[in-house]
């Protein structure tokens, strides 16, 4: 009996540890993980500039029509502006905001992003203009997303909000403007998303400047892919 109970205690013993030494570990490895995940953002965050642009496949419904009517990739964008120390992108999701850097590369598929910026930035970047810049971001804060992807202000796109903002602070078109017409149409999941938006009715003439359009500019330059 004594001999049952001491080999018990001794089996309690074992398995408690272990689970106590498992459970050391596996702390140790998730503090180590989250560690390099500061040191990348930190790497990150000293590469990147105010007015960067940053492209990423988002995940949301849309996204694959985006992709397929453009033929590109990339179907969300913002710009990186830098506040009380931290970099957020300023995007036109709904509504039009100020978004985490961290948390807007998290929201694209896999994590996967591509920073670019203007080739002669430090010429055109001035305190002043990028004072514009940050105004009018301001003017657009908090505006709704435009889903019918309309030429006005009264609602915004991500592609549109980056190319009004350097056109109107900067002078700068950052990309060519197409028009509706000008997309790949005919794919039936387009076709679809289409007739939900439009009716029948589809704006064919409407100024559109697309993620891909931005994207190709040769006005700008990749700083940073992943």
């Amino acid at each position: 009996m004594k001999k049952t109970l001491i080999a018990i205690l001794l089996l309690l013993v074992i398995f408690s540890g272990g689970y106590f030494i498992r459970r050391h570990f596996w702390g140790l490895h998730n503090k180590l993980v989250n560690a390099r995940k500061e040191v990348k953002q930190l790497e990150l965050n000293s590469e990147i500039k105010d007015g960067d642009l940053i492209f990423q496949t988002s995940l949301s419904k849309q996204s694959l029509v985006i992709q397929l009517a453009t033929k590109s990739q990339y179907s969300h964008c913002g710009l990186i502006f830098k506040r009380d120390s931290e970099y957020y992108v300023f995007e036109a999701v709904q509504p039009i905001k100020f978004t985490p850097l961290k948390n807007w590369i998290a929201k694209g598929k896999d994590g996967k992003f591509v920073i670019k910026r203007l080739k002669n930035a430090n010429e055109v970047l001035t305190p002043d203009v990028a004072y514009k810049m940050w105004a009018i971001a301001e003017q657009f804060k908090g505006k709704n997303y435009d889903i019918t992807f309309e030429w006005s202000d009264e609602k915004i796109y991500c592609s549109e909000l980056i190319w009004k903002i350097y056109q109107r602070a900067a002078g700068i078109e950052i990309g060519k403007l197409q028009k509706l017409r000008d997309f790949n149409l005919t794919n039936p999941a387009v076709k679809k998303k289409m007739s939900e938006r439009y009716g029948s009715k589809v704006p064919l003439d409407e100024n559109v400047i697309s993620p891909a359009a931005v994207f190709n500019s040769e006005l700008l330059k990749t700083i940073k892919s992943n």
